[in-house]
């Protein structure tokens, strides 16, 4: 019997998906029997399967910040076209959706890199020509410009990557300095004790510690491998277990002292801090550990899908999406500030713009990171994670 997408899939993932109300399809019941009585309805009118649209109308499944009126309104209106949004909780609950038919209602999607490259092989994504995008990754940083592997599908690409940031500590510069965080050694300093933030966000505060254990968490781990995720959990749960899953609440310790750093984090969450003017707030990366690269690069990428009826119209979406007009906009938002791919946008900065998003600091960051991908031994490294923070409690 084949495995579906969904049994390959991580049982974390699995588990956030169902969380989202989506069975092993990715349907809500009622969208399945919604689902079910449109297709009959279809089939009855002789019509196909895709339901009827307006003409000039568009959906775009994309994460909150995406949707901005000055990023969106302008498009609207020079093309004539409305938009419908629906915005990503998650995105693994995102991919569910559009592996179980919400693929043939929506036209272009933003989304976490990761789950960008799994539409390749899910087919559902429009294979893009790079040579139709010139004009766009003419102004693209190096880094992000084709052949870019991550979102590449038998050599095609797949998507073109929007915004991006780094994992790694966040701290308060009034209280420690970033020269004590070239590792994650006042991790497990017993004066820190207590003082130590732990967000508890699935695999992201557990990825830096098995970096800073020796361990690459993005290749296949052994037995041993994982033991040693085990003792550097272990050890930073008998140092502090400030676990916190709300990101205003990080935030305000860092803000207060209360907490000296936070782990599991990064540029996500001290951005909007920061253009609150607490510069003071920043979010920094480790130097390597004998060879291996201790921060996290995060990207978020943009795909047209293969349904889609109006292939053209999404093409102008995505360029418009990744301008140097809207990159501006996209990084500056008030929920968070992160950095973009068009090298462009940065002669649009201000000098305060530069400094709270940290455009001097952020290609150190880079060259000190790994690229994100969903590990391989995730469900296996978070129950662990659950067992240790049991045991220290």
């Amino acid at each position: 019997m084949t495995k579906s997408w969904y049994s390959d899939l991580p049982q974390f993932y699995q588990r956030q998906i169902k969380a989202a109300g989506l069975d092993e399809a990715g349907l809500t019941r009622r969208r399945l029997l919604k689902g079910m009585a449109a297709t009959a309805g279809v089939a009855m009118a002789g019509l196909s399967s895709r339901p009827s649209r307006a003409a000039a109308q568009m959906t775009y499944m994309c994460w909150e910040g995406y949707n901005d009126p000055r990023i969106i309104d302008p498009f609207k209106k020079a093309n004539d076209v409305d938009i419908a949004f629906d915005l990503i909780v998650d995105s693994p609950g995102g991919f569910a959706k559009l592996q179980a038919g919400a693929s043939r209602e929506v036209d272009i999607v933003s989304s976490d890199m990761p789950w960008i490259t799994r539409m390749g092989p899910a087919g559902l994504t429009l294979e893009l020509n790079p040579s139709d995008y010139e004009d766009v990754y003419a102004t693209f940083y190096d880094q992000f410009k084709p052949p870019f592997e991550p979102l590449l599908n038998d050599g095609k690409t797949i998507g073109v990557a929007t915004r991006w940031g780094w994992v790694g500590p966040c701290l308060n510069t009034d209280i420690t300095k970033p020269e004590a965080w070239r590792t994650y050694d006042p991790v497990f300093d017993d004066a820190n004790k207590g003082k130590i933030c732990v967000m508890d966000w699935g695999d992201w505060p557990i990825l830096p510690m098995a970096l800073h254990a020796g361990i690459n968490p993005y290749d296949e781990l052994d037995q041993n491998a994982l033991e040693e995720v085990r003792k550097v959990l272990r050890a930073m749960f008998k140092n502090t277990r400030t676990l916190v899953a709300d990101l205003t609440q990080a935030q305000k310790g860092l803000l207060d002292g209360s907490l000296l750093g936070c782990i599991g984090a990064g540029s996500y969450l001290t951005s909007a801090v920061r253009k609150q003017g607490h510069k003071n707030i920043m979010a920094v990366v480790p130097e390597p550990k004998n060879g291996l690269k201790q921060g996290i690069i995060w990207v978020e990428a943009t795909a047209i899908l293969k349904d889609t009826d109006q292939p053209e119209l999404s093409q102008k979406l995505l360029k418009h999406v990744v301008s140097k007009e809207s990159g501006h906009i996209l990084s500056l938002l008030d929920s968070t500030c992160n950095v973009v791919t068009n090298k462009a946008v940065e002669a649009l900065y201000t000098p305060e713009e530069r400094d709270i998003l940290q455009v001097d600091y952020m290609w150190k960051a880079w060259d000190n990171s790994q690229m994100h991908r969903i590990a391989p031994n995730i469900d296996e490294m978070l129950a662990i994670w659950q067992e240790e923070l049991a045991a220290a409690q």
